[in-house]
């Protein structure tokens, strides 16, 4: 009997490696699984490579994972906002490296290695630093760049439902990056507010089939909190 459910968040992390390449969903403080990231601060990897949109807010969630010292770099395409102060000292220091990637770029480099696409050739980036040191090409006089597939190890994501097969539903924008990144790693992580018996989610309304995830865990619901804000003194 196929049944993903995962009792705690510690032992759907336990086999996370050092080294390993997390592909965290999530955009700005929507859809964020900080539940799953404060478990992998606890479970202690280390020399992370981490895949997000952003580079955290506040002291909170991913923010939170690169102020422990496990992340060695992140891949993202908007890692400085108002409340960044945690990647902006860390990166002015030297203690982490950045790949900035375009934000189509990001979710497109996502989706070929779930496609199995060795390279595409992209117009993004032509002409710019992001660009430098990278195969261009011209068709049809127009200028791409080759970019590569981004896999993860892990994909570590936030839904909505889920049923013991592991089939996802999402909530609004915070389905963002979850579902490209399930499907581009080989082993995915989903956290769920609401476990339903299979046949409960209509099958035309699954976002993610239960293939690409591996382990599901139910957690609390929480407000999302709107960033983080230094208090003036």
């Amino acid at each position: 009997m196929i049944n993903k459910i995962t009792d705690t968040i510690a032992q759907a992390l336990a086999s996370v490696q050092d080294g390993a390449t997390v592909l965290i969903g999530g955009f700005g403080t929507s859809g964020n699984p900080n539940e799953l990231i404060d478990g992998l601060i606890a479970q202690g990897a280390r020399d992370l490579t981490v895949v997000n949109n952003n580079a955290g807010n506040g002291d909170q969630g991913l923010a939170a994972l690169l102020k422990s010292g496990q992340v060695r770099k992140i891949i993202c395409s908007f890692p400085r906002q108002v409340d960044s102060w945690v990647f902006d000292d860390l990166y002015r220091s030297g203690k982490i490296e950045l790949e900035l990637v375009p934000q189509g770029n990001l979710a497109e480099r996502l989706r070929a290695a779930s496609a199995g696409v060795g390279a595409f050739f992209c117009p993004t980036a032509y002409g710019t630093e992001l660009a430098a040191g990278k195969e261009t090409r011209e068709i049809n006089g127009k200028h791409y760049v080759l970019e590569y597939p981004i896999h993860g190890d892990v994909a570590l994501i936030k839904a909505e439902k889920g049923d013991r097969w592991g089939n996802l539903t999402y909530r609004m924008s915070a389905r963002n990056f979850g579902p490209v990144m399930a499907s581009a790693a080989k082993h995915t992580i989903a956290t769920v507010h609401e476990l339903v018996e299979l046949g409960a989610l209509d099958p035309e309304a699954v976002v993610t089939p239960g293939i690409y995830v591996s382990q599901i865990v139910k957690i609390d619901r929480v407000a999302t909190l709107a960033g983080g804000f230094k208090k003036s003194a």
